[in-house]
């Protein structure tokens, strides 16, 4: 199947052809430019990887490969795949630290792919950057990741606090599992780790777990930050409040859905 070929037949199975692009360009090894120019080229592979994305497995398991603020990140069936939406998370996070002197640091809990710690030790490098996950499959991944793109990061393996015994924070940030264990959603990201997508029941165990003990890792007038379900701002905003957290607040997506709440331990 060339090129062109395989274009076509993306149509016909109803593939952007952005992504479509982004599939041959990397079976090919070539760019976008590349793939225009030699329509006529065989691609091996294609129709089987076409098949495959248009059956619902997402572009950047088939390539490896997902962009995250502005870094290349290796994925695998192992980690969440990083979403735009939590850029949100991490632009919030990096104003917090613009406003701290010296080496702010930082824990990012259930770090995945490492996206959002490496996020925030790439736009702040004098930060001290912790990540902590459960799966030593995801944690590798974390890890390879950060040495690829040469930022230090203190990987740790644990359930979120359990390996931060004794140790507090100027800003601890997470994207946990948040989605309800009902949503209609899930079937879709079958690909994806089921433990990094929800907790079960309400989706609202680990956002609670987490603002509970945070109180105890945080520094004086040190910061929480949470990604969560659109329609989860109130109750979050709830119980940062009931835990005493100040100047509780939130940030929005591109979409203008409640994306990220945070609040400030006093001190």
């Amino acid at each position: 199947m060339t090129v062109d070929e395989a274009l076509a037949m993306a149509r016909q199975l109803g593939i952007e052809r952005g992504d479509a692009q982004t599939l041959l360009g990397h079976l090919t090894g070539q760019n976008r430019t590349w793939l225009v120019m030699h329509g006529d080229v065989p691609v091996a592979g294609a129709e089987a990887a076409l098949r495959r994305l248009a059956g619902g497995e997402p572009l950047a398991h088939l390539t490896g490969w997902q962009p995250f603020h502005g870094l290349m990140l290796h994925v695998t069936p192992a980690t969440l795949i990083p979403r735009p939406d939590t850029e949100t998370l991490v632009d919030w996070a990096l104003e917090l630290l613009a406003a701290l002197p010296g080496q702010p640091s930082v824990v990012d809990l259930g770090t995945g792919s490492g996206a959002i710690a490496l996020a925030i030790k790439a736009a702040c490098p004098r930060a001290e950057v912790t990540a902590v996950d459960f799966s030593t499959d995801a944690l590798a991944v974390a890890q390879g990741n950060g040495e690829r793109l040469g930022l230090r990061v203190d990987w740790c393996h644990g359930s979120w606090f359990d390996p931060l015994a004794g140790q507090r924070f100027d800003l601890v940030v997470s994207n946990p599992p948040y989605i309800a264990g009902d949503d209609p959603h899930l079937p879709a990201l079958r690909h994806e780790p089921l433990s990094a997508l929800t907790p079960g029941g309400d989706g609202l165990a680990d956002l609670r777990a987490l603002i509970d003990t945070a109180p105890r890792h945080l520094n004086p007038g040190g910061w929480l930050l949470l990604e969560h379900g659109w329609d989860q701002a109130d109750a979050v905003a709830q119980q940062l409040t009931a835990q005493k957290f100040e100047q509780v607040g939130l940030r929005r997506d591109l979409g203008g859905r409640a994306r990220a709440s945070g609040g400030r331990w006093p001190g």
